[in-house]
């Protein structure tokens, strides 16, 4: 292929959302495959390291922005992915009120945005949309069992409406528009202090401190490896024709609290022991995706087994910790001086 079919070969993707967690690893996927990415963030919670190692590359450009507000884009755009919205409880309840406009309106913005270019467009839900779900595992087909007064409402129904949106859009003939109900997820460049199962019990477990669970332990996850995560993302967009249905992408296989604990805990001896605390409100029991429709329409499934992801999952929260502690200590030496 020379230089010219390479270029017309070469796609235009915008990722809103793309220095948050799974955003920093979908804009890093798309440039390997040799695409041009345009990144979106307001970094109310992407962090700006997540995409610093990208800002000399020659396809990657940074746009610092918040989706509430209407973007202008001038020049082509091929695809939009919307990954923008704070993802875990702590972050998502601090200002409810961001995060429900941010995916009803920020959502309403990108399709009006990829209407205007003609780009095709993937919005990512969540297993949230569930609620506490009655019906296991969930199926896409199952409306769920969500509290639209509750705490977490402002992420749950935030999403739904937005998935409403894009198949409005869709059903309109305006845009192309794809969903994908993203279940849990875990890997390099989780936050900290995000509040997220896995990361809360990584971190707890290398400063040496007991795991806190929330409940009797026994509620479960399902946790997908963010690499296998991605790669269903990008199924869902390039997937011809369009699935008109949303799409369940995550791991099925299902695991209790407890057990995540116990599995940290082995591979992470630093632990000291469990303490238990009250379950939050509405917090769902049972969460395990049905993903034979990602199977049939996208030839998907998560490939990394949960023991092997948490390997590099901790490999990388010990580099991190260790490179703030450097940071730290050259802090004081500077003011010491």
């Amino acid at each position: 292929m020379d230089a010219m079919d390479v270029k017309r070969s070469r796609k235009r993707v915008l990722v809103a959302g793309g220095a948050g967690f799974v955003g920093s690893h979908l804009c890093d996927a798309l440039l390997a495959e040799g695409h041009s990415v345009v990144c979106v963030d307001s970094f109310l919670t992407g962090a700006p390291t997540n995409v610093l190692p990208l800002e000399n590359h020659p396809h990657f450009t940074l746009i610092r922005h918040d989706v509430c507000t209407p973007l202008d884009i001038s020049d082509r755009l091929d695809e939009i992915y919307n990954l923008a919205c704070a993802a875990s409880p702590p972050r998502y309840q601090a200002d409810p009120v961001h995060t429900l406009m941010t995916s009803v309106m920020g959502t309403r913005n990108l399709l009006a945005l990829a209407e205007r270019h003609g780009a095709r467009f993937l919005f990512a839900s969540t297993s949230e949309v569930y609620g506490d779900p009655e019906v296991h595992p969930q199926p896409e087909t199952y409306r769920g069992n969500v509290n639209p007064t509750g705490p977490r409402a402002c992420y749950d129904e935030g999403k739904r409406a937005a998935e409403a949106l894009c198949f409005d859009m869709l059903r309109l003939g305006l845009v192309d528009a794809r969903v994908a109900r993203i279940f849990n997820t875990y890997g390099p460049r989780m936050q900290a202090d995000d509040g997220r199962i896995v990361s809360n019990f990584i971190n707890q477990a290398l400063r040496g401190e007991p795991l806190t669970v929330y409940g009797t332990g026994e509620q479960t996850r399902s946790f997908c490896h963010v690499s296998d995560l991605v790669k269903g993302l990008i199924a869902l967009m390039t997937v011809e024709p369009n699935p008109r249905a949303p799409i369940n992408l995550g791991n099925p296989g299902e695991f209790t609290v407890n057990e995540l604990a116990a599995l940290v805990r082995e591979m992470i001896p630093e632990a000291k022991g469990l303490v238990y605390r009250p379950l939050p409100q509405d917090d769902p029991q049972r969460r395990r995706p049905d993903i034979a429709r990602a199977r049939e329409t996208l030839g998907w499934e998560p490939l990394v087994p949960l023991r092997e992801g948490l390997e590099d999952t901790i490999d990388w929260f010990r580099d991190a910790n260790a490179a703030s502690g450097r940071r730290k200590r050259e802090t004081r030496s500077i003011a010491a001086a």
